[in-house]
């Protein structure tokens, strides 16, 4: 069994850390990597950060993804940035794009969601695809084998109001943990994989 193997039949539940833990983005890092193991990642993964600048809350997919570029993660590809969002109106293009350049790659999207009071400023990590817009009442693509979701706010009322009423401060904090968690992930199962081929070789 070689180290990129040790995960891969273990069944991993849902996890979740509050951005202001001690070592957040190292607990995220850690987690992803199990995940990125069990999907045997040979070629690529790809980063979908969902959002848009124009509203604070709505804007932790494109921080993430910012963030992730200016650390210059290579072993990443990386869609959605505040500069180029990837939102409700150009979603199913990207998709799209995103199938043809990378048809084997893993996807994961990232993006911002609304919760409970107690479970603001908590990361999500889950299987499966992300379903954007859901919690605005919108019917988009599904993005993803697995996600990353941040809470930023309060839901179940006023969704569009509260999102753009959202603390930046919040916003900024939680995406620094993200991109960092997913940076040192990545970087991590590299690693593994450069050590993997010398134990073959």
């Amino acid at each position: 069994m070689t180290i990129f193997d040790q995960d891969k039949n273990d069944v991993l539940s849902p996890f979740k850390v509050e951005y202001r833990m001690e070592n957040a983005d190292d607990l995220l890092a850690e987690h992803l990597a199990k995940r990125f193991r069990q999907k045997r990642i040979e070629d690529e993964l790809v980063i979908v950060c969902i959002g848009t600048d124009r509203s604070t809350g709505d804007a932790l997919g494109p921080l993430v993804g910012s963030k992730l570029i200016d650390r210059q993660s290579r072993h990443l590809q990386v869609y959605g940035t505040l500069d180029e969002p990837v939102h409700a109106m150009n979603l199913s293009e990207k998709i799209e794009q995103i199938e043809r350049s990378h048809p084997f790659a893993t996807v994961i999207a990232v993006d911002a969601c609304l919760g409970q009071f107690s479970n603001v400023g908590n990361i999500n990590v889950a299987d499966g695809p992300l379903k954007p817009g859901a919690g605005v009442k919108k019917e988009l693509p599904p993005v993803g084998s697995l996600h990353v979701t941040g809470i930023v706010n309060v839901g179940g009322f006023m969704e569009y109001f509260v999102l753009q009423n959202t603390r930046l401060s919040l916003v900024m904090k939680m995406a620094d943990v993200i991109a960092s968690g997913l940076h040192k992930a990545s970087a991590l199962i590299s690693e593994e994989q450069k050590l993997g081929k010398v134990f073959h070789d």
